[in-house]
């Protein structure tokens, strides 16, 4: 089951990214930047062709240059990517307690890959989805710039630091018992 997820999100992932790039509607983003303004007659200070509405901005582009649309599918795809992988990774962490036991070699080691996954992979796709958002913006409102951000949940790290711990607990449980059953 978790092995279809996985495929099922690389689909949507791969899916998504095409009919995405292909499409030729408008690009929207929303933006914190003025969230105190209020809108007088004068507007915000936006790019040619942009329309902005209410004080929390919500940016559109009509016919966007194709950075504008990587940079709006930039803030979608990793979480995508992300889950797709996490789910395999986990998927083949199941197959393993399923074929060989919980308490084993394999286990533990697909335990602390998907720790490390998560860890990483966490920050990564935030950063990449914050800068997306972030260069998008930019792109449409020059005056707010545009900079590395984090823009997503960083509590997962947690979890991943868990497994991380748990699978070098686990590894160290088997190799304590290999050396008992040696020595019995």
């Amino acid at each position: 089951m978790t092995l279809f997820l996985a495929l099922l999100g690389g689909l949507a992932f791969a899916g998504k990214a095409v009919t995405h790039m292909l499409d030729d509607g408008a690009v929207c983003v929303r933006t914190d930047f003025w969230g105190n303004a209020s809108l007088g007659p004068e507007g915000l200070p936006v790019a040619d062709g942009v329309k902005a509405t209410s004080s929390t901005a919500r940016l559109c582009q009509d016919g966007p240059s194709t950075g504008q649309r990587a940079a709006d599918l930039g803030g979608q795809l990793p979480w995508l990517l992300f889950v797709a992988l996490a789910m395999l990774l986990f998927s083949r962490l199941l197959d393993g307690v399923v074929k060989e036991g919980p308490f084993t070699e394999t286990v533990a080691r697909r335990l602390t890959v998907l720790g490390w996954f998560v860890v990483v992979g966490m920050p990564v796709a935030s950063l990449v989805v914050g800068w997306s958002h972030s260069w998008l913006v930019a792109s449409m409102a020059p005056i707010v710039g545009s900079g590395p951000t984090f823009d997503g949940p960083m509590e997962l790290v947690f979890a991943g630091l868990a497994a991380v711990i748990l699978g070098r607990i686990m590894h160290q449980g088997v190799r304590m018992r290999e050396d008992l059953e040696g020595t019995i």
